[in-house]
């Protein structure tokens, strides 16, 4: 299993570490949040994104992807980590277009995939119900109504929910767990966006009685307890690297504060003490990394282990980052503590991220359990 990058995948990375860095620094996300955007990120960087090509690194090229692969969607989630870029990238791009193109028939895939890949449709998974992240434990229900179904239920914390054009709904049905294609206007959805402390876009959705038809299941009836699996081991990889993007660049950040700062007429990084805890981030970066690049690698592969590896790199990832956020806040020292210095904004980031998908207990059980502990 490669650990190093194709020369492809790290083009891809050159490019897309340029792009967030000139185009969507952590001042874009600092003015989302100060005007209170409606939408949460810039839809014309949104389309700039698809024009590269982004959008379409898990859709075949019957529907205007690439085809890419996780590696490759990867390294453009560790760059928008970077700067904390707001963007559709794991709700659209990774969720939506993994579940459409695994489960959707050949008219859903026709109807919704082009559109996904120009930019010009968002989706959303509309899966939790608590305030932990539990997969199986879905209570929304979808009764029979005619031909179609009726969903009645509440999620929260969906992603990108208040500003998405289509919800992908985990229901209940009489043999397990259905997955359905909603439209977010539809008659009985009640969407309601949450002001989270990390400023990442997500909301509180309510269907009350709302009627779908037979299209709108993805995938077999009672079979996407299995389809959400596969969907959200991709899901934790990404994040992984998204939230790699963030560590290492509180690291970095952290670091040219130890060598620019002065005490004593010395530089702060000069500080034995100091120079341990910067070792230990920078090892638990790198490791970090080895991790996320071995299980979206094995995504790609179709590896039996790919679900391991991807409970292994989002564990690792949730305790890196809660390290770099953590050591760069303290660090830094007062200034670090005010909202005008940027450092705080990857802490904040850090608490959120760390719950997304399971949190480091979730990810640590559930790699046990697969490795047969």
């Amino acid at each position: 299993m490669p650990l190093v990058l194709s020369s492809e995948a790290r083009m891809v990375r050159d490019t897309a570490f340029d792009f967030f860095r000139e185009r969507s620094p952590v001042t874009a996300l600092r003015k989302l949040r100060d005007d209170n955007d409606p939408v949460g990120f810039s839809r014309a960087l949104w389309r700039e994104m698809a024009d590269l090509g982004w959008t379409g690194f898990l859709v075949t090229e019957d529907y205007g992807g690439s085809a890419f692969g996780i590696t490759g969607l990867a390294q453009v989630m560790e760059a928008s980590g970077r700067t904390l870029a707001a963007s559709p990238l794991l709700s659209t791009a990774l969720l939506g277009a993994t579940l459409l193109s695994s489960a959707g028939s050949a008219e859903q895939k026709a109807r919704y995939l082009p559109e996904l890949v120009a930019g010009e449709h968002l989706f959303a998974l509309a899966l939790e119900e608590r305030s932990r992240h539990s997969p199986e434990r879905i209570a929304l229900t979808a009764e029979r109504d005619g031909a179609g179904y009726r969903l009645t239920g509440q999620k929260t914390f969906v992603l990108d929910g208040h500003v998405a054009d289509t919800l992908i709904v985990a229901a209940r049905t009489g043999g397990g767990i259905t997955l359905f294609l909603v439209p977010s206007d539809a008659n009985g959805v009640a969407r309601k966006r949450l002001t989270m402390v990390d400023s990442r876009n997500a909301a509180n959705v309510t269907l009350d009685r709302v009627t779908v038809g037979p299209d709108a299941v993805l995938g077999p009836t009672d079979a996407g307890a299995d389809l959400l699996g596969a969907a959200l081991d991709r899901a934790r990889a990404g994040l992984a690297a998204e939230m790699l993007g963030s560590a290492s660049e509180a690291f970095e950040r952290t670091v040219q504060y130890l060598k620019d700062r002065r005490q004593f007429g010395v530089a702060i990084g000069s500080f034995q003490a100091l120079k341990h805890r910067a070792a230990q981030m920078f090892c638990e970066i790198e490791m970090t990394r080895s991790a996320m690049l071995a299980a979206v690698s094995a995504l790609d592969q179709g590896g039996n282990d790919a679900a391991a590896l991807a409970s292994l790199a989002k564990a690792k990832a949730n305790e890196t980052f809660f390290l770099c956020g953590n050591e760069g806040v303290q660090m830094h020292g007062g200034i670090g503590m005010t909202d005008e210095h940027e450092i705080g904004f990857f802490t904040k980031r850090a608490r959120v991220a760390m719950a997304i998908f399971g949190d480091t207990a979730f990810c640590r059980s559930r790699y046990a359990q697969l490795m047969g502990y």
